[in-house]
């Protein structure tokens, strides 16, 4: 039996959050796609560890706190003397929220294969990656599917959201890398918005239709964000509704349904009930400020679905 359901491999990025748009005020917090998305498994009751480099910093250790309170196994994460831990702002306006980031030459973006060695990898049920993983840097890129081979190899299952940022690499770039990466994929989790910048339709059947001439062997849940999610397993298509809230920040929301999404099946969900879990969860992560603090637990989660089936 391996040892975690969930290691993710990427890049923890420390957030300054404005809480009141047009005002100077942010609310600090933590971010990075699959940080999220692994605490929010943890959150969901998943055996999860995390494979990173943070900087010697103040911000690094708060990770390493915030990891080993959330019950996230950090044993594969690497400190760096000379690196700095990466930082992104959220701003609000009347188009959504907007970010800005100071990244370029943090800790993680210095990854290499190397970074791998803790062996956590080949005692893990699913090893979670993302675009992101693979935008930050050459080195991260190559560490991101040497981390797929490996896991292959010790008979794991690979989960990758797509988290396309256009600001990292560019489109052409993102299409051949992301287009290579989801045919090593077991489960394929894309957004519509990404999926409109690779394919240039805003149609999902069309897009579930690139995905799959492309070569992608596996599961994908298509993300369309407040109008659900769309599970196509190679054979059928299913459209899965959204939790409707009234939502005050979407930061993370992505993350948190890839977290919970993945917590599930280790738990013996069937797809369908995954997915329905997971837009729940993704849903109540965005009642509040910041991509970690607002992750539900999963009482919280069960008690909505049990209020909607109600």
């Amino acid at each position: 039996m391996a040892d975690f359901d969930i290691v993710a491999l990427g890049e923890p990025l420390v957030e300054l959050n404005q809480t009141h748009e047009g005002q100077r005020q942010y609310l600090q917090g933590f971010g990075g796609d699959t940080s999220n998305a692994v605490i929010a498994a943890a959150r969901q009751g998943a055996r999860c560890a995390y494979l990173t480099r943070v900087g010697n910093d103040a911000f690094g250790k708060q990770f390493l706190d915030l990891w080993q309170n959330e019950g996230v196994d950090t044993s594969g994460v690497e400190v760096d003397d000379d690196a700095h831990t990466g930082l992104y702002f959220v701003q609000h306006g009347p188009d959504g929220h907007a970010f800005s980031y100071l990244r370029r030459g943090s800790a993680a973006s210095l990854m290499t294969p190397a970074s791998l060695d803790a062996g956590l990898i080949e005692r893990t049920r699913f090893l979670h990656v993302s675009g992101i993983s693979m935008a930050i840097s050459t080195t991260a890129c190559d560490t991101v599917f040497a981390a797929i081979e490996r896991a292959h190899a010790a008979g794991a299952q690979v989960s990758l959201d797509s988290n396309l940022r256009l600001r990292l690499w560019p489109v052409d770039r993102a299409r051949a890398i992301l287009r290579e990466a989801m045919r090593t994929a077991d489960v394929f989790l894309p957004s519509m918005d990404d999926m409109q910048h690779l394919t240039g339709n805003d149609d999902p059947e069309r897009t579930l239709d690139w995905i799959r001439d492309g070569g992608a062997p596996g599961v994908v849940v298509l993300k369309l964000g407040k109008d659900g999610s769309i599970i196509d397993d190679g054979r059928s298509r299913t459209a899965m509704p959204a939790l409707r809230v009234q939502a005050v920040d979407a930061t993370g929301a992505g993350d948190c349904f890839a977290g919970s999404l993945l917590a599930r099946r280790c738990q013996g969900d069937a797809w369908e009930d995954a997915v329905r879990y997971a837009n729940a969860a993704a849903a109540l992560s965005t009642l509040g400020y910041g991509a970690v603090d607002p992750l539900p637990r999963a009482e919280q989660v069960w008690e909505r679905l049990k209020e909607t089936s109600g």
